[in-house]
């Protein structure tokens, strides 16, 4: 493939932009087109073969507009389409050298050294939970790692409703965390297995017991994708240089650009793209 072409970043609704900002803080020369399914989020709910068709169909729309390297800034397609897309899709498409990369491995890659007490929680959406994917990473890369994981699945709704900040989310939040902690009071780590919880994270901090790490997983993801370009010289020529970003969403794009702008903390002017039987369409 010749030219060079934007970083693509892929997420079912707004969650992804938490990541997505902190990706254009560690790579702010390159270009990006984020692409959120909201007309079809929220994703944690649906079943693997559900999240597995969209994310697929999502990730090679992004490759039709050329992007050579695609991010999941999503747990839940991390968790149930990344591997199948990697180890089935990619090496039959029409360009094998093209990847896609997910946001639960640079995670757990620095838990152990973030852990002092080698018990880790994981909050999540129920899908993320159900699929275990955080406890089957964790397991082959630190075996002796303790994981408590624990579904949470009205805090999306609550950052999308723009409830965070309502007295109705201390009562779920705190809920929640009281819950993983009973569980395992040796958690040392609590991960935020969710792009949506940063939003929630000052509440969050309310309620979790003193000298608890709470890791987001914003800066890692950046700092990952960072080194993953270095150790890449191949990958990394390919990428285009502008500094731009064109957010393109499945649902309305009014509706996306005031929440994207909530998210990111500036403007974001949407396009919109719709799905249709063979794909997407822009």
């Amino acid at each position: 493939m010749t030219g060079k072409a934007p970083i693509g970043i892929f997420d079912s609704g707004y969650g992804g932009l938490t990541v997505f900002q902190k990706i254009r803080e560690a790579l702010p020369h390159c270009d990006f087109i984020y692409l959120g399914d909201n007309a079809r989020a929220p994703y944690g709910p649906r079943s693997f073969d559900i999240v597995y068709d969209f994310t697929r169909q999502a990730v090679f729309k992004l490759f039709e507009m050329g992007c050579p390297l695609v991010i999941l800034a999503c747990n839940t397609a991390s968790a149930k389409a990344l591997r199948t897309i990697q180890q089935q899709d990619l090496p039959r498409s029409d360009d094998p050298t093209r990847r896609v990369l997910g946001v639960i491995r640079p995670t757990v890659e620095v838990l152990d050294r973030l852990s002092r007490s080698k018990h880790v929680g994981i909050l999540g959406t129920s899908g993320t939970i159900a699929s275990c994917s955080y406890t089957l990473e964790i397991a082959k890369l630190f075996p002796h790692i303790r994981v408590t994981e624990e579904a949470c699945p009205l805090w999306v709704p609550l950052v999308e409703n723009r409830e965070a900040d309502s007295p109705g989310a201390d009562y779920f939040i705190r809920k929640n965390i009281d819950a993983i902690f009973e569980r395992d009071p040796d958690i040392d780590t609590l991960v935020l297995g969710c792009t949506h919880y940063p939003l929630l994270l000052e509440k969050i901090r309310k309620h979790v017991p003193a000298g608890v790490t709470i890791f987001s997983q914003g800066e890692r993801v950046a700092e990952a994708l960072a080194d993953y370009l270095q150790r890449h010289p191949e990958m990394n020529a390919r990428i285009s240089e502008g500094g731009s970003v064109r957010f393109l969403t499945t649902e309305s794009p009014d509706r996306f650009s005031a929440n994207a702008s909530f998210f990111l903390g500036e403007p974001a002017e949407a396009g919109g793209i719709r799905w249709a039987s063979e794909g997407l369409n822009v």
